[in-house]
């Protein structure tokens, strides 16, 4: 490590297999705490590359327990995380809209680390049991739609490296890591980043990848299609600006989509939205990432008509009874 760390605090880039390499090592335990927050800390002062990411992401899915579900070709929703916003569950709840619109999900995710809670916080909460069991996550696609990968089940490698990250408690490239490592290996997804600069990394990396793809970021710093601002979107097709009114839907302001300060509070605002009970604010901005998920999952449904979906999802109590009947089947005797 101590030839690596030179390296880096000389701003000098590793190439695809070292990157590869060190990830590897440090999920083994061959690094102490203060090796592995040095770092995981360099790049904090700058950029990753996009020869790194993709090493830290081969070494990740070198490691994790992997789960076959091609035969239901899931879509994942999954966003970095680490924009500081503190919105309440987004993408978890537009993963459960997508899945009541009739479109199979494998929704990646973890524990919040730099918000007060992610998405595994709010589905522990209602009472989820976390499985890497395949024929549980089997059962659950097939007659929920959707099943829940929780990141720590399926990559037991990174136990050693989760203590540093809880100690640091901001963004690291571990959370640009998060939405490209799903064990699943999905055939499409919608990723929101939490920068510019970071979509542009992931479009470039997707170019190499046979999946359909929308990554988004709004353009004020969220991770997902906020309506706060205009969004950039790269896909397959390309890449574009588009505003919350090309979308159909309002501009908001940024206090209309906050999580609150406790997994309880979000908690809280998570069923009032699944209950059909949101406000036009929460309601607009989980249908806006759904129905463009809805859309790259089929690029022959616009995204127009993928936003009429979604609603239809939500309104209809649709998406509500894919988490409650994913709640019921996560608690029945299954082994983990």
């Amino acid at each position: 490590m101590k030839e690596i760390l030179q390296k880096l605090t000389q701003f000098r880039r590793l190439n695809k297999a070292e990157a590869r390499q060190v990830l590897t090592n440090l999920a083994g335990g061959e690094y102490n705490q203060g090796q592995m927050a040095a770092f995981i800390t360099s790049y904090l002062m700058r950029s990753v590359t996009i020869e790194e990411l993709d090493g830290f992401r081969e070494a990740m899915l070198d490691l994790c327990v992997k789960v076959d579900l091609s035969a239901w070709n899931p879509i994942d929703l999954c966003g970095t995380g680490g924009d500081g916003k503190n919105t309440f569950n987004i993408s978890t709840l537009a993963s459960f809209v997508v899945a009541g619109a009739g479109y199979p999900v494998a929704k990646h995710g973890n524990n919040g680390v730099s918000s007060v809670c992610g998405s595994s916080n709010i589905l522990a909460h209602f009472g989820y049991r976390f499985t890497n069991n395949s024929e549980a996550l089997k059962k659950q696609l097939e007659s929920a739609n959707i099943c829940f990968l929780h990141a720590p089940l399926f990559h037991p490698a990174m136990k050693n490296v989760a203590p540093v990250r809880k100690e640091l408690g901001i963004k690291t490239f571990f959370n640009m890591l998060g939405p490209i490592v799903n064990p699943a290996s999905p055939s499409s997804q919608l990723i929101g980043v939490f920068s510019l600069k970071l979509a542009r990394l992931y479009g470039y990396l997707h170019q190499n990848f046979d999946r359909r793809y929308a990554i988004v970021h709004s353009l004020d710093g969220y991770d997902e299609i906020s309506l706060t601002s205009d969004i950039k979107i790269i896909n397959n097709q390309g890449e574009r600006i588009i505003s919350p009114e090309e979308l159909g839907f309002r501009k908001i302001d940024p206090a209309a989509i906050s999580g609150g300060d406790t997994i309880e509070e979000a908690a809280d605002i998570f069923e009032t939205v699944l209950n059909g009970e949101g406000t036009d604010a929460q309601n607009n901005v989980v249908i806006a990432n759904a129905g463009v998920a809805i859309h790259t999952y089929d690029a022959q449904i616009s995204i127009e008509e993928g936003i009429s979906m979604a609603g239809e999802s939500l309104a209809s109590g649709n998406a509500r009874k894919s988490f409650k009947k994913l709640i019921e089947l996560s608690v029945e005797e299954i082994p983990v």
